[in-house]
């Protein structure tokens, strides 16, 4: 298969699924099947895609042009490769997840579910293989408007109202900022093509670069740098499998993702160090890292809990790349994968805690680890990746981080990775403790919700589900070959 084919296919296997999805809508096995193989499809033909880039080939396709000198184009970078390979491979498990967990809790409107769930992953690819920022616009805004139904799923007040917050920042700030900076951008430059070392030097110097440069991080909103992150616990309405696919899979990967790309090949990290025009995103950051942990600590709800610590980690991957040095950069594209491996994991543990005991509050898991061994082991290594110790890819990524931080002797960046990650223990550290060494309810007993408190673990398909994400997380740390391969050939190797 040529390798246009494949980018190609990357958006069409998706696309085609949503179709043949809707038309097996009734028959729920079928449906299910569908699912599954359009997953696995998709990746197998991303994988097509790894061999050539890993080899320094970069893949290519123009596919129309829009207007004179802008074009929808398809280009497979390294970080881009990192991203589709993330995305591609956890909509398999996600998809596993989700059979037992819709079925498990007897979701409604299933088949829109998995409609909107493969559109978006369409969407997701297409951004990750964007050759110039006009494509990256377009399928940004794509996978914004289809995981709004996702986000309403359930269709109550809660949920309708989580849903416009949602829609309504992630279209503000891409219309009244991110749009606005794209258009500078080529106002400037002529072009919005990604090339390596950026496109803006000698183009936008001084305090305009950034400007130009705060335009394009608070326009990326699904980055969730403050103060435009309340989207993201606003978006916690929505079924587990979907706080999934926002926090690991697509939707804030694709931010920071953006954030990475824009840097990299946009303003390009020499440009930057030269002008001095990143330092005040080091701060912001920063504080984002600190403020929205010192939030989570306060949060009894889980999953409100664990879309803080999101909030926090996305900005990790901000931080690293502010850092603006090339170790830093690598840091920033493995700690997308980390997050990614580390988070999926423990939203998978919230939606099985919730399918089998109906607990969501922190307060209600004394003594859960007992009943539910596989659910909160998986739970612990993913809370371990979030502190970043081994042996988990979350100390990987940090470890990168902080080398960074040390070598361009950034003392405020080294500083906040160390105290977040003392508060990334202080909420973590404290539920694993309860659910393995607290007194548990007496057997018979309801819980907070009225529910009899002897229960097992999930349905197999959340266990499996949750099983491989955990084991996933563990083997980057001892196999981090690939991602770290692709970090490097991202900047061009580290000096």
């Amino acid at each position: 298969m040529s390798m246009e084919l494949s980018i190609i296919l990357a958006m069409a296997i998706p696309a085609v699924g949503a179709v043949l999805i809707a038309l097996s809508g009734r028959m729920a096995n079928l449906r299910e099947t569908i699912t599954l193989m359009t997953a696995i499809a998709l990746f197998l033909n991303v994988l097509n895609l790894l061999g050539p880039v890993l080899d320094g080939e970069r893949p290519e396709v123009h596919l129309l042009d829009m207007f004179p000198g802008l074009a929808i184009a398809f280009k497979v970078e390294p970080l881009g490769m990192m991203f589709s390979l993330i995305a591609s491979g956890l909509w398999i498990l996600n998809s596993i997840y989700s059979i037992g967990y819709m079925r498990g809790n007897k979701e409604k409107h299933q088949t829109r579910f998995y409609i909107c769930f493969a559109i978006a992953i369409s969407a997701t690819l297409g951004l990750a293989y964007s050759a110039n920022l006009l494509t990256l616009f377009i399928f940004y805004e794509v996978l914004t408007f289809s995981t709004y139904p996702l986000v309403s799923h359930k269709g109550n007040e809660a949920a309708v109202k989580g849903a416009r917050t949602y829609l309504g920042i992630l279209v503000t700030t891409s219309v009244a900022f991110l749009f606005f900076a794209i258009a500078w951008t080529y106002s400037a430059t002529g072009t919005l093509d990604f090339v390596d070392g950026g496109i803006l030097g000698g183009k936008i110097e001084g305090p305009l670069m950034g400007l130009l440069l705060m335009l394009f991080i608070y326009g990326i909103g699904k980055a969730a740098v403050m103060p435009v992150h309340r989207w993201l616990p606003a978006a916690m309405v929505a079924p587990t499998p979907v706080s999934a696919l926002l926090h690991a899979v697509a939707v804030v990967k694709s931010g920071v993702f953006t954030v990475v790309k824009v840097i990299v090949y946009t303003f390009g990290i020499d440009n930057l160090v030269t002008s001095g025009s990143a330092d005040w995103l080091v701060y912001v950051s920063g504080f984002t890292i600190i403020a929205a942990s010192m939030v989570a600590l306060r949060q009894d709800n889980l999953k409100r809990r664990l879309a803080y610590s999101t909030i926090s980690q996305l900005s990790y991957v901000v931080l690293a790349a502010a850092i603006l040095t090339p170790i830093s950069a690598v840091g920033a594209a493995l700690h997308i994968a980390a997050h990614a491996f580390g988070k999926i994991t423990l939203f998978f543990a919230a939606g099985s805690i919730y399918t089998a005991a109906h607990k969501t509050e922190v307060s209600q898991l004394n003594g859960i680890g007992w009943k539910m061994p596989i659910t909160m082991t998986a739970f612990a290594i993913g809370a371990l990746s979030m502190i970043g110790l081994p042996p988990t890819a979350g100390f990987v990524s940090k470890w990168y981080i902080i080398q960074g931080a040390m070598s361009s002797e950034n003392f405020v960046a080294l500083g906040v990775v160390i105290l977040s990650t003392l508060l990334n223990a202080g909420y973590f550290l404290p539920i694993i403790y309860a659910a393995f060494f607290r007194q548990a309810e007496p057997k018979g007993t309801h819980d907070h919700g009225g529910h009899h408190d002897n229960h097992g673990e999930a349905p197999l398909p959340i266990v499996i589900a949750i099983t491989s994400t955990a084991t996933l997380t563990i083997l980057m740390f001892f196999f981090p070959d690939v991602a770290l391969e692709l970090a490097q050939q991202m900047i061009g190797g580290i000096q």
